[in-house]
């Protein structure tokens, strides 16, 4: 059979930033509602999108789902672990799950609320093309095909900055050595998601960053649409929205109105949350019996609510809170609160609050990641989690959700850029913050705190970092850009937009957007915005700890760092890891070794690191022509005795050297097990070390081989 009969296959191939990207469908995946095949480079990945063909009732929201997963066969490799098959999803899995979900999510109708699942699998991996975007590209294109009701198609591509210009999606390599990793998404209208990470840059830097990456893929989109051309489905009919939906809102609107504005002039968090709460049982009673109402009065209700606090903000400029739309709400920045942990911090900022403990480790805590690219090792660790008290509810604790782990990672982005290098501070470190009191970003309370906690364990950062999150209200021409967003005023907005850096420069910048028509103005007002309250809030944490301590925690370890010869690795190390279990067991400390020669030795007590590196010194250490050391006789022989002198070094003391006069029996002078001072006198081709005795005081240890003798007659040598 003609694989043309079996298969009908469309494909688009176009040049896109020196490599070439092929999209293909209409072979693999017949059954999905859209499936792309999307190769850039030698990356290839999987798209593909299901949906029911029914809403389900009675939901205010969108049931979407996106699974982004690797397999270890992409990169001709056999997973890790006891199983040998891939488990549940790694924290990149669920980051680029995140990077997915968040540009497409407010790109679907708003009457669509059909369960929807987007799973994407790398199937191949070059090592140079990360599959994030490639996964965004293919995504965008099986939606646009699907029949889903999907306001795209969108692009992606990452942007970095090498030697002040801007490269387009840059390889593995590139990336790792650039100023910026950013990714930007978007349609041809304009930007709905930013996420980076960034070695301090300014904020023009960034935001020209950000509209070259969405100039770069528009492109990819014509790419799409010209795919869809051949290959969509017919896109589903959409169900208007039931009748009751108009009736219900406007009868909420005209007779719930005005205490819905009441309800919100509540400026604490729990006490207003009650009074809507109030509104809406309220609001509920005026539909009882009627099915048709009640199922679209959870939404409609939430309408309301966005109505009145967007409404009062643009026209007041005052927030729910009775902030102005600048001010930062007020900061307490306390530190070393938790008397065991190396470094700890509160930081609490009006009703969001973070508890976050920095911890010292040494090489042997680190991360070991298998990521596709290979393995490696992470020695910086920041781990966010939020309990359900944080916010007053009542709910099950399970392990960290993809919110705790995107939260994580972007404190994570933004402290990085100021940690010292390795080779200055050879700790692992691992942050944890604790929300325990949340009402908008606890993620930028984590990177204010982890920033302290750092400071506080004595971590030698230059500055501090601080973050603060910005909100967006736009309808028409009018828009008020938010300082220091609540939870409310996150939901009811149309942009998140975090911030997180120093007084020099920008070290992180996520940016979600949930409408198509956000300027490059826009953005430039709330970048400026934010670049104000960032400075404002690292003058409130300077009041708490204005720079790193002198030295780390006394609970910490302390390591030291050195470097011995490659050659000596093994006598270190011993048969079997003899000598250095023998050293670390004594000494109580615990040794890293690498292979270039690098020795790091921890120890929470000064004395016994000291005893660890002096033994180690002393297993490497060559002897040195006229220098004296402490030995001990090992052995007497008849011509003298042999000496250990230096770790596990031995030199022979030859009987002319024992003492300033003649010897007749080497034991009438020495015997075994004796503490003695033996100068080095040289060291023959074999590597034998010649030792004396007699050229040094025994008392004293003083070298007295230029004084004169009390005999002077020559002393006969025995044993020649």
């Amino acid at each position: 059979m003609d694989m043309s009969d079996m298969f009908q296959v469309f494909r688009k191939e176009l040049d896109w930033a020196g490599r070439k990207l092929i999209l293909e469908t209409g072979k693999i995946a017949r059954q999905a509602d859209g499936a792309v095949l999307a190769t850039y480079g030698g990356t290839t990945v999987l798209a593909t999108v299901v949906f029911e063909k029914k809403p389900k009732p009675g939901l205010d929201f969108f049931p979407l789902t996106v699974n982004y997963q690797e397999k270890a066969f992409a990169a001709g490799k056999i997973p890790g672990g006891f199983f040998k098959r891939e488990g549940r999803p790694s924290e990149k899995e669920v980051l680029t799950s995140r990077l997915i979900d968040r540009p497409i999510r407010p790109l679907f109708h708003e009457n669509y609320k059909n369960e929807t699942l987007v799973v994407i699998t790398t199937l191949a991996h070059d090592m140079e093309n990360d599959p994030d975007i490639v996964s965004m590209v293919a995504t965008s294109a099986a939606l646009t095909i699907s029949g889903v009701p999907f306001m795209g198609p969108i692009g992606a591509a990452r942007v970095g900055y090498l030697d002040g210009k801007y490269v387009i999606n840059p390889t593995l390599e590139q990336t790792a050595k650039s100023d910026l990793d950013l990714v930007v998404a978007g349609t041809q209208e304009g930007v709905l998601m930013v996420e980076s990470q960034a070695k301090e840059l300014s904020e023009d830097v960034m935001l020209t960053g950000v509209m070259e990456g969405h100039r770069s893929f528009q492109p990819v989109i014509e790419a799409i649409i010209q795919l869809a051309e051949h290959a969509a489905k017919e896109p589903m009919p959409l169900t208007e929205p039931p009748e009751a939906a108009k009736t219900v809102a406007d009868r909420l609107k005209a007779e719930m109105r005005a205490k819905m504005a009441e309800a919100y002039t509540e400026t604490q968090k729990l006490a207003r949350q009650a009074k809507v709460g109030a509104v809406k049982t309220e609001a509920k009673a005026l539909f009882e019996g009627d099915e048709a109402a009640l199922a679209v009065f959870g939404e409609q209700f939430g309408n309301l609510e966005a109505e009145v606090v967007r409404g009062a903000i643009l026209d007041t400029g005052k927030r729910i809170d009775g902030r102005d739309t600048k001010t930062v709400r007020p900061i307490v920045a306390e530190v070393g609160v938790l008397p065991r942990a190396h470094g700890s911090s509160l930081f609490t900022r009006g009703e969001t609050q973070a508890l976050v403990v920095a911890t010292l480790g040494t090489g042997q805590d680190e991360q070991i990641i298998d990521a596709l690219e290979g393995e490696y090792r992470e020695s910086f660790m920041m781990h966010y989690n939020m309990p359900p008290y944080a916010v007053g509810e009542v709910r099950r604790m399970g392990s960290p959700g993809r919110r705790e782990i995107g939260h994580g990672k972007l404190a994570w982005r933004a402290l990085r850029p100021l940690l010292p290098g390795k080779d200055k501070f050879p700790y692992t470190i691992r942050i944890v913050s604790e929300i325990t009191e949340s009402n908008g970003s606890s993620s930028m309370a984590s990177v204010c705190g982890g920033s302290l906690s750092l400071m506080d364990a004595g971590v030698p950062m230059d500055r501090s970092v601080a973050g603060i999150a910005m909100g967006l209200i736009k309808e028409g021409d009018r828009f008020a850009v938010l300082s220091d967003i609540l939870g409310d005023e996150d939901h009811l907005g149309d942009m998140d937009f975090k911030v997180a850096g120093t007084e020099k420069g920008i070290t992180a910048l996520q940016m979600d957007i949930k409408i198509t028509s956000i300027t490059e103005e826009i953005m430039k007002v709330a970048l400026g915005q934010a670049k104000d309250g960032r400075l404002h809030i690292l003058g409130e944490m300077a009041k708490g700890l204005g720079g790193a301590r002198d030295s780390v925690s006394q609970n910490a370890p302390r390591i030291t760092q050195f470097t011995i010869p490659k050659d000596k690795i093994r006598e270190v190390i011993g048969t079997g890891g003899k000598v250095i279990r023998e050293i670390t067991e004594t000494t109580g400390t615990k040794i890293d070794i690498e292979d270039d020669g690098t020795i790091k030795v921890a120890a929470v007590d000064a004395k016994q690191g000291q005893a660890a590196i002096d033994w180690i010194k002393g297993i490497v250490a060559e002897p040195e022509v006229g220098v004296i050391y402490n030995g001990k006789v090992v052995k007497t022989v008849e011509f003298g005795a042999f000496v250990n002198f230096l770790g596990a070094r031995d030199g022979l003391v030859h009987i002319s050297e024992l003492a300033p006069r003649r010897v007749a029996k080497v034991t009438d002078v020495i015997k075994e097990g004796d503490q003695v001072k033996v100068k080095v006198l040289g060291v023959d081709d074999r590597g034998k070390v010649r030792l004396s005795m007699k050229a040094v005081d025994q008392q004293t240890g003083e070298d007295i081989s230029n004084k004169p003798r009390e005999d002077a007659a020559p002393a006969p040598v025995a044993g020649e």
